[in-house]
C-alpha cells in the first residue's frame, strides 16, 4: 500500500500468513471448522438457557454473557480473516477496522470483569448458601452485568476513539486485526494520551477483577 500520512486511512493491509500462501488454503479449512464450532456452541449455550428453565440462574447467566461476547469477537475479526485466507485481497475497509477496534476493545475489558462476577456467585453459593436465592437475585444478576458491560463499553470508548484520531504515518499493514496497540505503533504523533488511557483505564480493571477473583476464593477455600 502507498505510504501516506493521514488521521485515518480509507484502508489496511492485513498481512495474516502472507508470508507463508501456501498454508493459507489448509489453514483457511481449520479456521472455518473452529468458527463453525464456536458458533454452534456458543449459540446452542444461549438457547439453551433460554428455553430450559433449570439452568435460568445466575451462573449459567453469566456465561449466557461470556457467549455474546465470543460471538460478537468471532463474527467480527475471524469473519475477516476467512476473507482475507480465501481471496488475493487482503485488505480491510475503514468502517471495518473501527468496528475491529470497538468490538475487540469492548468485548475484551468486558471479559476482564465477568470472571469475577463469576466467582462472586460461587462466594455466595458456597459461603451463603443459605441466602443465595435472596442475594442473587436475577435483577442483581442484570445489575452486575450491566455493570461489567458498562465499564467494558467506557474504557472502549475511550481507547478506541483516541486511536483512530492518532495521525498515522508509513505503510498501514497489521499483523493481524484491528487493535489499539497495533494501530498505536503506526502512529508518527504523540501518543502519550493514548498510553496514559491505556494504564488508567486497562490496568485497574484488570487488577479490581483479578483481586476480587483471589479474596473470594480465599474464603471459599475457608469455608471449605
Amino acid at each position: 500500500m502507498q505510504r501516506e500520512n493521514a488521521n485515518f486511512p480509507n484502508a489496511f493491509v492485513l498481512l495474516g500468513f502472507s508470508e507463508f500462501m501456501w498454508m493459507e488454503r489448509p489453514l483457511s479449512a481449520v479456521v472455518l471448522v473452529s468458527y463453525i464450532l464456536t458458533l454452534v456452541g456458543n449459540s446452542s449455550m444461549i438457547f439453551l438457557f433460554l428455553v430450559e428453565p433449570t439452568l435460568q440462574m445466575p451462573r449459567y447467566f453469566f456465561l449466557n454473557n461470556l457467549s455474546l461476547l465470543d460471538l460478537c469477537i468471532i463474527c467480527t475479526i475471524v469473519t475477516q480473516l476467512l476473507a482475507n485466507l480465501w481471496g488475493s485481497d487482503k485488505t480491510i475497509a475503514a468502517w471495518g477496522c473501527i468496528t475491529q477496534l470497538y468490538v475487540y476493545t469492548l468485548a475484551g475489558c468486558t471479559e476482564w470483569i465477568l470472571p469475577a462476577m463469576i466467582t462472586i456467585d460461587h462466594y455466595v453459593a458456597i459461603c451463603q448458601h443459605l441466602q443465595y436465592n435472596l442475594i442473587m437475585h436475577p435483577w442483581i444478576c442484570v445489575q452486575m452485568a450491566a455493570a461489567s458491560l458498562s465499564s467494558g463499553l467506557a474504557n472502549s470508548l475511550v481507547q478506541a476513539t483516541l486511536t483512530i484520531q492518532l495521525p498515522l504515518c508509513g505503510y498501514h499493514t497489521l499483523d493481524d486485526f484491528c487493535e489499539v496497540s497495533l494501530l498505536t505503533k503506526l502512529a508518527c504523533g504523540n501518543t502519550t494520551p493514548n498510553d496514559i488511557a491505556l494504564v488508567v483505564g486497562a490496568i485497574p480493571l484488570g487488577m479490581m477483577s483479578l483481586l476480587m477473583v483471589i479474596i473470594s476464593y480465599i474464603f471459599i477455600a475457608g469455608a471449605i
